[in-house]
């Protein structure tokens, strides 16, 4: 059967920049849908680390940063090179700090400040140090209601029993508990509530993260009536005299015809899961199977292929097509494989990256963008994009190794189902993991002969901010870099990945789409992974997947209720 339903604008896609482009539509007074492919709202934002890169906002200044917006501008000008793109950037900076006061006016919504966050390369031109960055605040997921069970899950991967854990005190606190009390206490608590709430809901209500900011929004969402419409994939754009009116959607059995007054918002989460598009645009996949991207399953394209179906250009032209980061593959005990995203360990002292041939590529302690940038540039013809972490066992029981977790947690499972090779001899390790014995034997001795004076000329490990920030600060003189010289030794296997897609659908600062003449599609906007990146396909900092979202999703809403405005004043 097929039926009809109006509204003034529709959204497809229900990440952070979907949500968004709702709350800011909404709350200027447009009826509003979301019309989201999967059961459950949240996009790959609800997997995510839920920081936001936007600069300049009223936490900044409480941090005591006062930097106006040329700073970052200048930051970007010189991270972006001839991908910068002057009008887009200025839009970014200007409505960033705009979009957080604006939902901040509904108490649903609050955020806390990145005050220690700084950008990535700290040697260039307007580098940040910290207050760039905000996180939406934890909150109760009780608070949603009958929109609670609609909330994706948190990424098992990443979290503690399905318990999310918040990068900053929360997260120091869970790697401390050993070494301090109050630490201890925090852990308990944490620990203690939550499996309270796998007894009495079946999942955690303490929300963190992207899963937090997921939340907030779809809160703000429903006070202001946004309507929200599941497992209703989009299949076709409705155009009239060349403006975009709405869409077909499937629901279940159905098919919905969804007419609107204002045209259609893409915030589909752009194409990690799309084979077909990797395979033409990413390196190192030629059938477009080898990638392991941390995105959520139902970020296949759908927004790019109806964008190109309307006649919006696709925008290739960026300096990487996605947001490289490195990726283990877990072995779960259901048969199914997991993808951990390496962030947290990287920069901690004692460990490194090799390749096959036992050398390193790269400053580990850089952005995870960097690690896989570093590992393709440095691969020999026909080399596969393989690599590994190497540290000691007493590196995991501090720290960590992936997915698996530091004492008291057992590492030994890990070691039998092959996700951790050991070994109690470097070459021994080495042979396990198919790298060079003598290549990996080399690099270790010429580590290890600057660790002890806490240098690594090689590639400059904690030489910036953002080095020092993930280090061990009680690590001296460096808190990146520790010997590695203490067996038994361990390494994990790191394949690329990637939390999202840096090509999109070509864009104006109005968040507008845009055909081959660079002229907008009328009646369609684009935000989110959909739209392509503003950064130019580099990652200058965290949060520069979700804090453009954010922003250009603000943007759109508020210019397709202009539109509205301005029809309703001309008719």
């Amino acid at each position: 059967m097929s039926y009809t339903q109006n509204c003034d604008l529709l959204v497809i896609g229900s990440g952070a920049a979907g949500l968004c482009a709702a709350v800011s539509a909404a709350r200027r007074g447009l009826n509003v849908i979301v019309a989201e492919k999967e059961s459950v709202l949240g996009g790959s934002t609800a997997w995510s680390g839920g920081w936001m890169w936007v600069p300049c906002t009223k936490y900044a200044r409480l941090d005591g940063n006062n930097e106006n917006s040329d700073i970052p501008e200048t930051y970007l000008r010189h991270e972006l090179g001839d991908k910068f793109d002057e009008t887009r950037v200025k839009a970014l900076l200007e409505a960033g700090p705009e979009m957080i006061d604006f939902l901040e006016e509904d108490p649903n919504i609050r955020f806390y400040s990145g005050t220690w966050i700084c950008d990535i390369h700290g040697n260039t031109l307007g580098a940040g140090t910290g207050s760039r960055s905000v996180v939406a605040a934890p909150v109760d997921g009780r608070k949603l209601g009958n929109l609670w069970p609609l909330l994706r899950r948190p990424m098992r991967e990443t979290t503690l029993y399905g318990m999310g854990i918040q990068a900053g005190p929360d997260l120091r606190a869970f790697l401390n508990a050993r070494r301090s009390v109050p630490a201890l206490l925090h852990v308990t608590y944490r620990l203690g509530r939550h499996f309270s709430d796998l007894l009495r809901y079946g999942r955690g209500t303490q929300l963190v993260n992207g899963n937090a900011l997921v939340a907030r929004l779809m809160l703000s969402a429903k006070k202001a009536g946004v309507h929200f419409l599941v497992s209703s994939p989009a299949k076709r754009l409705l155009t009239e005299e060349g403006t975009i009116k709405g869409a077909i959607l499937k629901s279940k059995n159905d098919e919905l015809t969804v007419r609107t007054g204002i045209g259609v918002i893409l915030a589909t989460g752009g194409f990690p899961h799309d084979v077909e598009r990797r395979k033409t645009l990413f390196p190192n996949t030629p059938t477009g199977e080898e990638h392991w991207t941390v995105a959520a399953p139902g970020t296949s394209g759908d927004g790019l292929s109806l964008a190109e179906a309307a006649g919006a250009a696709i925008d290739t032209a960026v300096a990487s097509p996605a947001a490289w980061c490195p990726v283990s593959l877990v072995p779960f005990k259901d048969g199914t494989v997991g993808h951990y995203p390496h962030i947290i360990e990287r920069a901690k002292p004692g460990i490194i990256a090799v390749r096959a041939n036992g050398r390193r590529f790269g400053n580990e302690a850089d952005g995870y963008y960097d690690y896989i940038t570093n590992l393709f540039r440095s691969l020999e013809p026909g080399e596969k994009p393989v690599s590994w972490l190497i540290c000691t066992r007493a590196f995991q029981r501090r720290w960590g190794l992936g997915y698996s977790r530091p004492a008291p947690f057992p590492l030994r499972p890990y070691i039998r189902s092959g996700y951790i090779t050991e070994s109690s001899t470097i070459q021994g390790l080495a042979r396990k993991c198919g790298i060079s014995p003598e290549g990996l034997e080399k690099t270790i001795n010429s580590y290890n002969h600057f660790a002890h004076i806490g240098q690594d000329p090689k590639f400059g490990r904690g030489s910036t901010p953002f080095n020092r920030s993930g280090g061990d600060p009680s690590q001296k003189p460096n808190p990146c870099v520790m010997p590695i010289e203490k067996g038994p030794y361990l390494a994990i296997r790191i394949v690329p990945g990637s939390f999202g897609t840096f090509a999109g659908v070509r864009a104006d600062s109005h968040a507008r789409a845009l055909d081959h003449n660079d002229q907008p599609v009328p009646g369609l906007w684009v935000a989110g992974s959909d739209q392509v990146s503003v950064m130019g396909g580099y990652y200058p900092s965290g949060g520069i997947n979700l804090g453009p979202a954010m922003t250009f999703g603000y943007i759109a809403g508020r210019d397709a209720s202009l539109q509205c405005e301005l029809l309703k004043s001309s008719s």
